[in-house]
């Protein structure tokens, strides 16, 4: 009995120093995380006055993706012997000169992807990548300083591919008028005098005009999160519905390892004028409609693009 007792009170003390190591342990760490949450606090503090200062920004940041695949016998599919990839990358960049009187923000946005089938049994098929993604955007706004949130502005924004039909067509925007930044990392540019040059080979239906633009763009980082959004739209004062257009990127990384992480991309655009172009393209000369495409009878349907995959950064 006496052996049972020293036993269960050795349990019971061996318990209660057990339980009182973990409170404690628990305290340490509550204790420990305050005072990380504090030390955040005062970096993040610093980290707005650097960023506040004159001087250069920079970052250059994007998203890389692809996969591959091979099927031999594979009767269920309506192409049994293939071999197939798709590989894809974009790159968001900016180079951001901030001083007291004035500024100037430039940036550039590339989008390439390519895929390929190739059929083995059909030794007439195109068995090389073919571009999928082709998108080449760059900008430059140049700014003074009317007070703290408004400022009067140019504009010089140029669009392409870059893969194939490189300047055909080719979007420059020139402008000028004010613009706005309410908060830190984002400019709105509002630029009612804009011509919006249009530059293609042959006979086409582009035309250029002169009209309004409208630039919205995002940057920031916080934390492991990378992310950019850009809203940028031409309103033709000549035809809104035909010559107008706009386009709307979106960027978002995520750092899992130093520099290395998962980046997602997708945007959406419309223009008429691509649409009805492209429309025309698919004709038959041997055998045309009774009335090609034009501005009437074309849907002006929304284009789409995203990448998934691994996101990098330089910065």
């Amino acid at each position: 009995m006496k052996k049972l007792v020293i036993v269960v009170a050795f349990f019971v003390g061996l318990t209660s120093i057990n339980a009182q190591t973990k409170d404690e342990l628990k305290a340490e760490k509550a204790k420990a995380q305050k005072v990380a949450d504090s030390a955040q606090a005062v970096a993040n503090a610093a980290q707005a006055k650097i960023d506040a200062l004159p001087g250069w920004r920079t970052n250059i940041f994007g998203t890389i993706g692809g996969s591959f695949s091979e099927f031999r016998n594979s009767f269920a599919q309506g192409i049994p012997n293939n071999s197939a990839g798709n590989i894809g990358f974009t790159i968001n960049g900016y180079a951001n000169l901030i001083q007291e009187k004035f500024f100037w923000r430039n940036s550039v946005n590339i989008n390439l992807a390519w895929v390929k089938l190739d059929d083995r049994d059909d030794p007439t098929d195109d068995d090389g990548f073919r571009e999928a993604t082709d998108v080449f955007n760059i900008s430059s706004l140049y700014g003074r300083n009317l007070s703290k949130k408004w400022a009067v502005s140019g504009l010089a924004e140029y669009r392409t591919t870059l893969l194939s039909n490189f300047n055909d067509p080719g979007y420059l925007d020139l402008g000028v008028g004010f613009t706005w930044t309410p908060i830190n990392n984002l400019v709105v540019v509002i630029h009612p005098g804009n011509y919006n040059f249009v530059f293609s080979d042959g006979d086409t239906v582009f035309n250029s005009s002169l009209g309004g633009k409208i630039v919205a763009d995002y940057t920031r980082k916080i934390g492991k999160i990378s992310f950019k959004t850009n809203f940028s739209t031409f309103i033709s004062y000549e035809d809104t519905e035909d010559l107008s257009n706009w386009t709307w990127t979106n960027s978002f990384a995520y750092t899992l390892w130093k520099k290395i992480g998962v980046g997602f991309d997708f945007g959406l655009r419309s223009n008429k004028q691509e649409a009805v172009n492209f429309a025309l393209g698919q004709v038959d000369p041997a055998n045309p409609p009774a009335e090609l495409p034009n501005f009437d009878n074309v849907d002006n349907e929304l284009q789409t693009y995203w990448t998934l995959g691994l996101s990098y950064s330089f910065k």
